[in-house]
C-alpha cells in the first residue's frame, strides 16, 4: 500500500504542468490512465522524426518521458462520437480528471465538468490552463514565459540591470504542476467528507505570482524594490580559476563574517549592509575567487562552515552524492538498456521505482474491456496503432 492506492485518474492532459501533476500522483501510487489522441501521436511522431524509428526505438524514447512513467495509456480519438461516449463511461469509475485544454474544448465534446459530474457526483475535475476558466484573458494563448511576464516574474529574472532575461527552465509549468497536483488532493479529501467533488481552476499565471511571495511580503511600498541585478554582496556567483563557478549566500551577520575572514578580508565583514560598498566589496572577491580553482574554494569555505555550492551542471547535478543518497537520481530498467531519471521530489515511507513510461495505448484493450466492452469494440474505436510520441512538452496552449 502506498500513499495514494486506490486514487483513480483519469488524465487527459498532454503539457508540462498537467502531465507534472499526474506523474507527483502517480509516483505517490495512484492509478493514472493518460487518455492520448492517435492523430495527435501520429503527427508528433512526424514532426520530431520518430515515426521513422523501430520498434525498438520507439519503445526507449517513449521509456526516456519521465512524466510518463507508472502511468497507464489509452488511445482514442476525442473527436469520434463512440470514443466520447466510452470516455463517460470510464469518467464515471474515476476520482480525479485532470486536463489541460483551454477553457470551453472538453464541454465542447461532452467531456466538460458539467456533463461529466452528472454521472459522478463526487468527481474532482482538474483544469490546468495558462490564466484560468475566468478573467478577461481566460482564453489567451501561450507558453511559460507569458505566465511569468504577466505575473511580473520576468521582471525580475537575470542580472542584467537594462533587460529582463529568461529563466532557461520550466519555471511556470513545474510550479503549476505542483500547485494542480495539491489541490486536487485537497478536493479529493473534500470530496470524501462531504460526497461532492468540484472543478479545480488551476492558472499558470496564478501559480507564477506566488514565485514572488517573497518581494510581495517584504515590500508594502513596491517602488521600493532594488531593480533586477542590484543584489547583495553577500551573495554571490564567482568565477573560479578554472573556469568553474560557486555560489554563496551568506546573508545571516555570523555566516558573513566567517565568510569575510576565510576568504582572507576581514574588514568585509562591518560594511554588510552599507550599499555604498556593494561594488568595491564585489570586485574585490571575484578578483579573490579568480586566483585558485574552485575545489581549493570549495575546500576552503567548507573548513570555514559558510553557506556555498558549487554551481553544478545538470551532468553533475544527476551524479551529486546527495542526491543519489536521497533517491533523487534513480535507474528504471528500460527497454535498450537503464536510464536514469529524476525520482519523486517527495516520498512517503520506502520508494520503489515504477515502470518506464509504455508505449501509447499499451492499456487501452485493459481498461476498455474494464468497461465491458468487446474486443470488437474496442478495434472500432481504435482503428489504427498509434505512433511513439516523445516526453510532455514544457509549453501550454
Amino acid at each position: 500500500m502506498t500513499a495514494l492506492t486506490g486514487l483513480r485518474v483519469l488524465d487527459f492532459s498532454r503539457l508540462l504542468p498537467g502531465p507534472y501533476c499526474t506523474w507527483l500522483l502517480a509516483d505517490q501510487g495512484a492509478e493514472v490512465i493518460r487518455v492520448e489522441h492517435p492523430r495527435e501521436l501520429a503527427k508528433q511522431a512526424k514532426v520530431f522524426g520518430w515515426d521513422r524509428l523501430d520498434d525498438a526505438g520507439r519503445a526507449r524514447q517513449r521509456a526516456r518521458d519521465m512524466l510518463a512513467r507508472g502511468k497507464k495509456s489509452i488511445c482514442l480519438d476525442l473527436g469520434e462520437s463512440r470514443a466520447q461516449s466510452v470516455l463517460r463511461r470510464l469518467a464515471a469509475t474515476v476520482d480525479v480528471v485532470v486536463e489541460d485544454y483551454r477553457p470551453g474544448v472538453l464541454d465542447r465534446l461532452g467531456l466538460g465538468y458539467d456533463r461529466l459530474s452528472a454521472e459522478n457526483t463526487a468527481l474532482v475535475f482538474t483544469s490546468l490552463t495558462l490564466c484560468g476558466q475566468t478573467g478577461p484573458l481566460r482564453d489567451k494563448p501561450g507558453h511559460d514565459p507569458v505566465a511569468l511576464a504577466l505575473a511580473g516574474v520576468l521582471s525580475r529574472t537575470g542580472e542584467n540591470p537594462d533587460a529582463p532575461g529568461l529563466p532557461g527552465f520550466a519555471a511556470a509549468d513545474v510550479t503549476t504542476g505542483a500547485h494542480a497536483a495539491f489541490a486536487t488532493l485537497a478536493a479529493v479529501m473534500q470530496a470524501r467528507s462531504t460526497g461532492k467533488g468540484q472543478h479545480v481552476d488551476v492558472s499558470m499565471t496564478d501559480c507564477a505570482l506566488v514565485l514572488l511571495a517573497n518581494l510581495i511580503a517584504r515590500y508594502e511600498d513596491l517602488s521600493d524594490l532594488p531593480p533586477r541585478g542590484s543584489r547583495r554582496a553577500d551573495v554571490g556567483l564567482w568565477r573560479c580559476a578554472d573556469d568553474q563557478w560557486l555560489v554563496t549566500t551568506d546573508m545571516e551577520p555570523r555566516y558573513w563574517s566567517a565568510f569575510c575572514t576565510a576568504i582572507g578580508k576581514p574588514e568585509y565583514a562591518a560594511w554588510q549592509m552599507d550599499e555604498s560598498r556593494r561594488a568595491e566589496i564585489r570586485a574585490g572577491l571575484q578578483a579573490i575567487f579568480a586566483t585558485q580553482p574552485r575545489a581549493h574554494w570549495l575546500k576552503l569555505l567548507e573548513a570555514a562552515g559558510t553557506q556555498f555550492a558549487p554551481v553544478n551542471s545538470l551532468a553533475e547535478a544527476l551524479q551529486e552524492p546527495h542526491l543519489r543518497a536521497r533517491g533523487m537520481v534513480i535507474a528504471l530498467e528500460a527497454p535498450g538498456g537503464s536510464l536514469t531519471q529524476a525520482g519523486p521530489p517527495v516520498r512517503l515511507g520506502p520508494f520503489t521505482p515504477p515502470d518506464p513510461a509504455v508505449l501509447p495505448g499499451t492499456h487501452t484493450g485493459e481498461v476498455l474491456r474494464g468497461l465491458g466492452l468487446s474486443d470488437k469494440d474496442i478495434t472500432a474505436l481504435v482503428p489504427v496503432p498509434a505512433q511513439q510520441t516523445g516526453p510532455s512538452t514544457p509549453a501550454h496552449d
